[in-house]
């Protein structure tokens, strides 16, 4: 893998289109920002119309010619999930790239719609059943990607099966680090079964490693204390450079599915892009395989490879 890759290398996405979720600001807003500049049509998918409205307008103050479309979609809901693929589907014929970016971090315990646990329900089951209801799109798009952000904070998850709406007790760092957990282990286990069923898409998982965003709102989709945003940014990264390994992840060439990209420094906490090998100390295939028929059956989504 090169070093030190950044936007300038992102190939040419001219033709694609690229469903971006929690793009309204942070790292979401910087991939969407990139990938519109190098030519894709980017869907905005964002709780809060006005503000993907107001990032649209972000971007294309940029790139002139950007193609930018918002759509509202709820990660909560799993009724909004499915009215947004179906909104998606009547607008487009397929769908090269699936990126799986938004999130919630430590939030007071609340459930969704549905009864999951916020942080649960949100970072995984919502992705889970979006990613669902879009195969079919990806499947019949060449070379097409998902493209899943997890955290550093995978490393030290675990997936309590026995507790995973927080009845039996909640603790807001411990529930985020099971729902990123759960978002590498679904990108790892959703390649085996691309791989299986012999389909051109791949799954990648990847994350920014400690970079300045607006996650820690807590959920409430405010803007982060100022103090807090004040420290992040002189400790950590940038949220550009924090969205490296997702562009990487969604336009490298060079990758062929399975992969965890993350930043290249000590402890892949900054950097440039490249592979992370913790990936080998993170993935269970048989614990992945079980969290995929718990929320299976959970969100009532199955998908269908063929």
């Amino acid at each position: 893998m090169a070093k030190q890759w950044d936007e300038a290398m992102i190939p040419d996405q001219s033709g694609k289109t690229i469903v971006i979720t929690g793009s309204s600001s942070g790292l979401g807003l910087h991939t969407a920002m990139a990938l519109a500049g190098k030519g894709a049509e980017v869907i905005v998918a964002v709780r809060n119309v006005l503000k993907g409205e107001a990032a649209a307008e972000q971007i294309r103050r940029r790139h002139a010619n950007a193609k930018v479309k918002v759509m509202k979609l709820d990660l909560g809901d799993l009724s909004g999930i499915r009215s947004f693929a179906a909104a998606y589907r009547e607008r487009y014929a397929g769908l090269s790239v699936l990126i799986n970016n938004a999130g919630v971090m430590m939030p007071p315990y609340q459930r969704t719609k549905d009864g999951f646990e916020l942080q649960f329900g949100t970072n995984h089951a919502g992705h889970y059943a979006l990613t669902g209801h879009l195969l079919p799109l990806l499947l019949r798009t060449p070379r097409s990607r998902v493209v899943t952000v997890g955290s550093l904070a995978a490393r030290s998850g675990r997936i309590d099966f026995d507790n995973l709406d927080g009845a039996k007790g909640y603790q807001g760092f411990t529930f985020y680090r099971q729902s990123k957990l759960a978002n590498v282990l679904f990108a790892m286990e959703l390649q085996r079964r691309l791989a299986q069923a012999g389909a051109d898409t791949i799954s990648i998982a990847c994350h920014p490693g400690i970079a300045a965003t607006n996650i820690t709102s807590r959920g409430s989709g405010n803007t982060s204390n100022g103090l807090l945003l004040f420290l992040m940014k002189r400790l950590f990264q940038s949220a550009e450079m924090g969205a490296l390994p997702s562009l990487y992840a969604a336009a490298s060439p060079l990758l062929h599915g399975g992969e965890y990209i993350g930043p290249d420094g000590k402890g892949a906490k900054r950097g440039y892009p490249a592979l992370d090998p913790a990936i080998n100390g993170i993935d269970d295939p048989k614990v992945a395989a079980r969290l995929w028929d718990v929320t299976e059956r959970s969100t009532g989504v199955r998908y269908d490879f063929q």
